[in-house]
């Protein structure tokens, strides 16, 4: 269950590069199989498919906290400690509406979008929002003291983004790599050996994509433009964030558990069970609480993070298909996002 605590000593480094170089798999495939077809040690299955949220069941407990009515689906959620605002993208339509994270019983203003947001990303403290719209491809930043946009055209489908020493990584889904925003204006793109880029983050000095697809996380050398070294991430991850201690925490969806990485070298530090199809997570820095929705069961649990191995502090009910979740790190209040119409929970641990 553990693989090795965040906090305990480091092995020395050639040790550690030769398990890398044994588990690691370059952004080449691995070989041919009789038919001819290419053959990848990363994958679970020869005709992979990405993992998604589990349907989750009618709700049978009442969910905890306060629920704002919401009948739109909501598709991403946030939470800015500096400007007191609680950003959601909805589905339609599409919208980004931005509370009022000390007064939610206030109607929030509302900022147009030409799509459905797939994610929201904080570029820094205080804003603005990064908003990844599938269709038409575009990245939106949006102020969250005027509700203004800038916007920057991507070819293909973005669906996720990340701030990387002044410029935006935005992974390109059906572009199978990772470009790189100067700005508004795309930089350069990255690619090579991924078959799908659906998250990418920047954890200390490093960047890393996952891909749904080879369900692997992969290194990026952003200033060399590469597809480093990839490790498996269970049996379907889908998504992810970045803890205080610079790991990258995954959910493994189709495996039931949250997976720790550490960079430099990419290594996977802890697998710990969630039952119940994780999907959705949001990280708390002080109180290293890592918040994970449920959607087989309607819940959302606390993992406590910074110890050997996670332990689970919180469980409380939630609205149906809880596919989004935000933590405000100042008061500690958790938000989870419906994306059936079920309205937005805040709930207060």
């Amino acid at each position: 269950m553990l693989e090795s605590s965040p906090l305990s000593p480091m092995p020395s480094e050639e040790p550690l590069r030769r398990l890398v170089a044994a588990l690691a798999v370059t952004t080449a495939l691995a070989g041919c199989t009789s038919t001819g077809q290419p053959e990848d040690e990363l994958m679970v299955s020869a005709n992979p498919v990405a993992a998604t949220a589990a349907r989750s069941p009618a709700p049978v407990a009442v969910p905890a906290g306060t629920v704002l009515p919401l009948a739109s689906a909501a598709t991403a959620v946030v939470a800015d400690e500096r400007t007191r605002t609680l950003a959601v993208a909805v589905e339609s339509p599409p919208q980004v509406r931005l509370y009022d994270l000390d007064a939610l019983d206030r109607a929030p203003r509302t900022v147009d979008l030409p799509g459905p947001a797939e994610t929201l990303t904080l570029a820094a403290p205080g804003g603005p929002v990064l908003a990844a719209v599938a269709a038409p491809g575009s990245v939106l930043r949006v102020d969250l003291a005027g509700g203004a946009t800038g916007r920057a055209t991507v070819d293909g489908t973005p669906v996720g983004a990340a701030t990387y020493q002044g410029a935006t990584l935005v992974a390109v889904r059906d572009g199978k790599g990772v470009a790189v925003l100067d700005g508004d204006r795309v930089r350069r793109v990255i690619t090579g050996g991924l078959l799908s880029a659906d998250q990418v983050f920047a954890p200390g000095s490093g960047a890393v994509v996952l891909d749904r697809l080879r369900n692997a996380l992969f290194e990026l050398d952003v200033a060399a433009g590469t597809v480093g070294e990839g490790l498996r991430a269970g049996q379907g991850a889908t998504n992810g964030v970045v803890d205080r201690f610079g790991r990258v925490l995954v959910t493994d969806t189709r495996g039931g558990a949250l997976l720790a990485f550490s960079l430099d070298p990419l290594l996977l530090r802890q697998r710990y069970p969630v039952p119940g199809a994780p999907y959705a997570i949001a990280y708390d820095p002080r109180r290293d609480l890592a918040w994970v929705t449920l959607t087989e069961s309607n819940e959302v649990v606390g993992l406590h993070v910074a110890g050997e191995e996670p332990q689970q502090r919180y469980r409380f009910a939630t609205v149906g298909q809880p596919n989004s979740v935000a933590v405000d790190p100042a008061s500690g209040r958790v938000v989870i996002a419906s994306a059936n119409g079920g309205g937005v929970q805040v709930v207060q641990p």
